[in-house]
This record gives C-alpha cells, structure tokens and sequence, in this order.
C-alpha cells in the first residue's frame, strides 16, 4: 500500500523523486522519507504527508544522482519519524524501503540482535537492510547481498535499496507487492506504479513475484532470486500526466466522479454487437466452447469491487441463468472452497494488486479453475497471471474512494453476462435490448451529472448527522451498501446499507426523526415493495431521502427530498443510482472539513493482508 519511488542518472536526485513521491501520495500519506547517496548516505524522514518533509528540507535538497523514496501506510510500528522509511542498516551504509510485511521478522530482528545488530525501529521492514549488511559490508555486491537476504525472508515485498559503497545503482525486488523498471534516456527509475514516472518516461518493465533488478543510469538486469538473468518485455503506457492531473477540480474524486460518463464509454468502446445482440472482448481468452461448459461461477473482490460483483451476480443469474457466488476474497483464500474445472472465477480489482483478491485467484487457479480478471491498470499483477481478463478502460483513479471503477466494473459485468447469457438462454431481441441500453449509459450518466448542483444543496443536511441508513431491494441493494460506504470513508459518519426489507428485522430500531434515511426506489420489478418500506419509516419520524426514475410521482408526499435519474433497464439502473449517492458523499465529506482524496487510515491499493 505504500508507494516507492526510486531515481539513478545525471540529474539531482532529490526534486525528481519528490516529485514521484507526491504522484503516489493516494498510497499511503502517515510519513514520508527519502534517502540519497552523496558521497557517504543522507536520510531524510518526517511523520504525516509528504509536505511536512519538504517543509523539514526546505529549500536545499540533498545533492546526488541516485536516491530512493518512500510515502508510508503504517502496518508494524506507529507512524512516526523513527519508524518512517527508508531503514538503515548499523554502518549507514544502506538504505531501503519496503512495501508489505514480513511475517518472520521476530525471529529474524533476535537472530540479528544475537549477532550485534541494533535496531532504531518497531518496523518489520527494518530487519532487511541488516540482512542485506551482513553480506554487502563483506564484500558482496548490492544485488547479490540483496538476494541472499530476501531467501531468508517470509511474507510479501515490494523493496528498493542503496547503498554508499555502490553510488549509481538501485536494487529493487518484489514478492506480492508491485513493483516496476521505468526506462528513461541515460536515467532509469522503480517505481510501484507508473504514475510516479510518467513526467519522464512512459516505457516500463513490469516486474514479477520471486524478481530482483540492479537498476543503473544507462542500463538494469532483471534476474530471479538466483541472479540468473531473465528477459523482460519493455510496455508503454498508454496514458499521460494530464490524466492523472485534477484538471481544475477540487479534488481527484470529484474529477473522478464527474469523468464517468467518459469512463463508461471507454468500458463499452468496441465491444457492443448490436447485430448479434452480445458483446465482444479482446482479451477473454477462453473460447465460446469453454463457456458454455462453465457451470458455476465465483466472483471475488474487496469492498467497493465486492459491491459491484453482488450486481454481477444478480445479472448473471437472471440473464444468463448461471448459479453465481459473490466471495469477500480476504475469506474465500482461507476457505476451503469448492473449485474445480467447471468453475468460472472471476477477480475484481481497480489496481489490480490487491492482495486478497490476486492470493484468492491463484487458489482457484491451482484447484482447476479457470479464472478471470476484471481490472483498470493495465500490465498489474492479476491482469497477467489470470487465464484472461476485462480492462476497464475507465483511466487512472486517484481518489481513495473509488467511484468511477464502481460505474466501469458494472458496466464490464453486464457485458460478460450480455456474452454468457446469448450463449445459453438469451435470445437475440433481449440482447439487442441489453445492447440498446448499454450503448446510452453514458448520456444518461450526464443527465445525472448535471444535478450536481441540487445534490451539494441536500449535503447541507446530512452534516450534523451521527447515522444514516441506505436501503434498497434487486439490483439496488449492493447501490445502498456502497452509498453507505462511500459515505463513512470520506466524511467519517456512521452508515449501513441494507436491503429494504431486512430494516424491520432490526435496523428499523434505530429509526427516529433524527436519522436521515435514504432509500434507492427507482421504478423498477421491486418499486412497490420499496414503497411501502418507505412509509414504515415515515410511521417512526425518519427523514426520507430518495433515488427516483424521472416523472415518477410516487414519493411527491412521502420523501422529504427526491434526486431523479433517468429510466434504463433493472439491471444498469446502479450505473445511474449510484453517482447521486457518491456526489452526496462527496460534499458532505467538504462541508465536514474532511480530507476527500485521502482520508484517514485508507489508502488506495491493499496489497497487504
């Protein structure tokens, strides 16, 4: 979750990978540091975000042309000074830092207490820049001292390391959290995503679990942990800095929410065949054949990517009529979970690295399933160890609450399911319909853009409040979960999603005039059951909030306020209920004071369990 950013050439160091560090900053922001090699090693490192250490450096940054970067999400020791990144080893010769956790770093910290070595931190990280000093002040190169330290090691990494003794060169090695080499013109960088170097260079070498590279200005080497030399294929990435930019916004999540309608066009670009009524993909690599053999599937994701795969669920059952399961990978890769080859297993995940989700479809991998991916970063880990995937095309998300990968992993879930369900029981009318529908998404996702303005006026009257409740029935139900969701994480205020039927098994308790209760009751299969969990809540004094179709007139008395969307088919309608609820979230969030793009205690990426 950490970010790590890494820089060796002819220019100073220390404003380049600054620069990288605040590009990453949506990894993790509980301190920051930075180490540089000037003649012996400089270290540099502060609590908090990354400007309290510009603020400690001023205005003369270390000299140097090689220097490594870390912005940190705490996992071992309290994010303080002492425990910030990089970690060095007793003689100052080393420096390092450290995505992931190493799980035996007890053992390892009183084995190197035995043998003279003092520790400055509570940190697990701290324990590889010793094990890299036993070798190294021995005689051993970098890379090599690096190795042998990381055969001894257990858990997951993302490293990179210096070292005064070899000035030009960067070692960076990677087991469970990502990692890349980023070619530059006598310059090379590492990086743990392309964001932090895409000001210099758009040419990459994704790195793999169990590599290690020696990264120098004007070339680097990729081996395994043995040092045995692999080749590597160099990617370009597609996308520039202004994309990842906030392009006049106030922050990345409203850029990111109000980019939607652009990021739902870019999920459907190419693949809709109205003709044939389905959808085709580039890289699904399994055929129509194997398809139709698949007998069950399993969707596996975490929190926001768990929402969107209930509604795949949902759609898959009704459209291609396909007993489908939706796992929280953190328990499905501890389960014993009944796999095998007619099983389809389906990964959700934004960066593509989160740790639960890649360790839950390697597990079905090895019981015979074949496994698919949907994910938004291009060349991530899941995208190239699935059997084939579904990029989401939606561009880079910033913002630590996701919104506009909710909108695009919908969006790709109804095209699968528009695909499996004309292979089995869909005729070619419904599917045109499903085409029909999909292709005008992102118009209607602009009509409710638009009402922006109306809902920043309604977040005026969530901000006193302690609880809110988000209710909603079929497709709507994982549209109230994430609602709730969106709001806890960015204004810090206490919310549930249920479905609407369960409130009076429970949260209906709750209910009084103080408590804001929003109900998503498009006009839908299910609209007049929603209706009348409404007015049992107008019974107890609660105050309505409602998500409603266009024209429809049904809550003109019984909801205190109404946001209209327009009408689509039951199964896109989350595409459309959705948005309201994350520019809801949003000003709330701005009017409370709270931090949008990073609020505490998240980061964007969880690649550590």
């Amino acid at each position: 979750m950490c970010g790590i950013v890494g820089y060796t050439g002819k220019r100073t160091a220390a404003p380049v990978v600054l620069e990288g560090l605040h590009r990453l900053e949506y990894r993790g922001y509980d301190s920051a540091g930075l180490a540089v090699v000037n003649g012996g090693l400089q270290i540099f490192r502060a609590p908090g975000k990354i400007a309290v250490l510009e603020r400690e450096l001023g205005s003369h940054l270390p000299e140097g042309t090689t220097a490594i970067a870390h912005t940190r999400w705490a996992t071992h020791g309290v994010p303080n000074t002492v425990n910030a990144h990089p970690h060095a080893d007793c003689g100052g010769t080393i420096a390092l830092v450290h995505n992931g956790i190493i799980e035996n770093a007890g053992a390892l910290r009183q084995a190197l207490g035995k043998r003279g070595h003092v520790f400055r931190s509570q940190t697990d990280t701290e324990v590889l820049s010793h094990l890299i000093e036993e070798t190294h002040t021995k005689g051993a190169s970098l890379v090599d001292a690096t190795a042998e330290a990381l055969r001894q090691v257990e858990g997951t990494y993302g490293i990179a390391v210096i070292s005064s003794r070899e000035p030009d060169t960067i070692v960076a090695a990677r087991h469970g959290s990502p990692l890349l080499v980023a070619i530059g013109n006598s310059e090379n960088f590492v990086a743990s995503d392309a964001s932090a170097v895409l000001a210099h260079t758009r040419s990459v070498v994704y790195m793999d679990d169990g590599e290690i590279a020696e990264v120098k200005p004007t070339d680097y080497r990729i081996m395994d942990l043995a040092t045995v030399e692999k080749e590597k294929v160099v990617t370009q990435v597609d996308w520039d800095l202004a994309t990842i930019e906030r392009g006049g916004h106030a922050h990345f999540m409203l850029k990111e929410i109000m980019e939607q309608s652009e990021s739902v066009q870019n999920t459907l670009r190419g693949r809709l065949l109205e003709e044939d009524g389905t959808a085709r993909f580039g890289g699904l690599n399994i055929s129509n054949e194997e398809l139709l053999k698949v007998q069950r599937i399993v969707i596996t994701a975490c929190g926001t990517s768990w929402h969107s795969g209930l509604i795949g669920e949902y759609m898959m059952e009704e459209l291609a009529r396909i007993p489908t399961e939706v796992e929280y990978a953190s328990e499905f890769r501890y389960r014993n979970p009944i796999v095998d080859e007619r099983t389809l297993v389906i990964g959700i995940s934004q960066s593509g690295e989160t740790a639960d989700t890649l360790a839950a479809l390697r597990e079905a991998k090895r019981r015979g399933a074949r496994t698919l991916g949907l994910v938004n970063v291009v060349g991530s880990t899941i995208a190239r160890e699935v059997d084939g995937g579904i990029y989401l095309h939606a561009g880079p998300e910033i913002g630590v609450a996701s919104t506009k990968a909710f909108t695009s992993q919908i969006v790709a879930l109804a095209l699968l399911t528009l695909r499996m369900g004309r292979l089995r029981a869909l005729s070619i009318l419904q599917g045109r319909e499903v085409v029909r529908a999909l292709a005008k998404l992102p118009e209607l996702v602009t009509r409710v853009l638009a009402k922006a303005p109306e809902i920043e006026q309604l977040a005026d009257r969530l901000i006193r409040a302690q609880n809110v409740l988000y209710l909603g029935r079929g497709y709507n139900f994982p549209v109230a979960l994430e609602g709730a969701l969106k709001l806890k994480e960015i204004s810090y205020i206490h919310a549930e999603g249920y479905p609407a039927a369960e409130m009076k098994h429970g949260p209906i308790a709750l209910i009084d005039d103080l408590m804001p209760v929003v109900f998503i009751a498009p006009k839908d299969g299910v609209h007049q059951k929603v209706l009348s969990n409404i007015e049992e809540v107008k019974a107890r004094g609660g105050r309505v909030i409602a998500i409603v179709t266009e024209g429809d007139t049904a809550l003109d008395k019984l909801a205190d306020y109404r946001i209209e969307i327009p009408e689509t088919l039951d199964l896109l309608t989350p595409v459309l209920s959705v948005v309201p609820l994350q520019l809801l979230a949003y000003y709330v969030a701005v009017r409370r004071g709270c931090n949008v793009d990073q609020p505490r205690n998240l980061a964007k990426s969880v690649t550590v369990e």
